[in-house]
């Protein structure tokens, strides 16, 4: 047998090489990331299960590490849900994204090669993309997708997974308030930050990223308070 065929025939381990329980994990962690869980919707272990078409025990420890990490809470009776975020939870992540997602810009145009600006480029061109032909699930997707990368070109993984662990927080709700305001409704200072980047203008380059979080922060308040789904 090739090593090939038996990496594909280990028990418990995927095409690619990961654990069923990691699989399991990031396929759950993409779903109330990019808001197909909803804020304040309960899920109960063995629907996720089907949901996912995966066993229990896999279930169980994703769930446990999402719970870990803020993006779940458990309610009792092996049922869980995702939070509803309050003013003070908003208040919280606005805080945060205007101070990491700049500083981590501000590094990332000191270090980003030519082909990490062409990366990010072509990411904000399939955004680009995805809000004209109005494609909600594809804009979530690229957004993240950006802004991630853009953390990664940075080279400060501690906290460049803060950031990221920030996005579980308020990714359920910034999918609620796009599908009410569509996809044609969201600017974004993307643009100004890549020519501000190309330019090696490491502080004109964090502040329209800081500008780019406050603008896509307030948005989910301002939904969500005319929603009064915060209380």
């Amino acid at each position: 047998m090739n090593k090939a065929a038996q990496k594909l025939s280990t028990p418990g381990v995927d095409a690619a090489g990961l654990p069923a329980h990691e699989v399991i994990y990031r396929q759950l962690r993409d779903q109330v990331l990019f808001g197909d869980l909803a804020p304040g919707q309960a899920v109960t272990i063995q629907g996720l299960s089907e949901r996912l078409g995966a066993g229990m025990t896999p279930v169980r420890e994703a769930i446990r590490r999402l719970i870990a990490e803020g993006a779940l809470e458990f309610q009792g009776n092996r049922r869980v849900s995702v939070p509803l975020l309050t003013a003070d939870n908003i208040s919280e992540l606005i805080y945060a994204r205007q101070w990491l997602d700049p500083y981590l810009t501000l590094r990332a145009t000191e270090r980003a090669s030519l082909g990490d600006l062409d990366c990010l480029a072509a990411l904000d061109d399939d955004l680009d993309r995805a809000i004209t032909r109005g494609d909600l699930r594809a804009y979530l997707e690229l957004n993240y997708r950006f802004h991630k990368r853009l953390y990664e070109i940075a080279d400060a993984p501690i906290l460049a997974d803060l950031a990221d662990g920030l996005w579980l927080r308020f990714g359920p709700s910034l999918r609620v308030v796009c599908g009410r305001m569509g996809t044609q409704s969201l600017p974004d200072k993307h643009k100004a930050m890549l020519e501000a980047m190309h330019a090696r203008d490491a502080e004109a380059a964090a502040r329209a990223i800081r500008e780019d979080v406050i603008q896509g922060m307030e948005q989910v308040r301002h939904s969500l308070e005319q929603s009064r789904v915060l209380r």
